[in-house]
């Protein structure tokens, strides 16, 4: 289900999708993130690197109860750099952005640890 706004203007629309490239492009600035993973099951192939025309791939958006949606994205982090630390960055970046850019309430944001790389 897209987002639908209404102004004195007329209607907007705007599908997950946007939302989806919004969060993606928020997670890849945060410092220890190497890149996207996928979000196809665990038998296939994980380390996969998105580039930024396939964020949809490593960022799923639902929409929830009310005007909420949630965020899951799947990461692959730099060896030596604090998780815990790391993922939480990831939560505000991507609450921070989507809130500023499209005016909507996030419910949660999940973070998938899908791979460690040495870079």
């Amino acid at each position: 289900m897209d987002l639908e706004k209404k102004n004195a203007y007329g209607h907007i629309n705007i599908s997950l999708d946007a939302i989806a490239s919004v969060a993606g492009d928020a997670v890849t600035n945060v410092f220890g993130v190497v890149g996207l993973g996928t979000k196809k099951s665990i038998s296939d192939d994980i380390n996969v690197f998105l580039n930024l025309e396939r964020y949809k791939d490593g960022v799923a958006v639902k929409k929830g109860k009310g005007s909420s949606y949630s965020v899951s994205l799947y990461v692959i982090l730099a060896y030596g750099a604090k998780i815990t630390e790391v993922i939480g960055e990831i939560q505000r970046q991507v609450t921070y952005f989507l809130q500023k850019a499209f005016d909507i309430k996030i419910s949660a944001v999940d973070v998938y640890v899908q791979g460690i790389k040495r870079i």
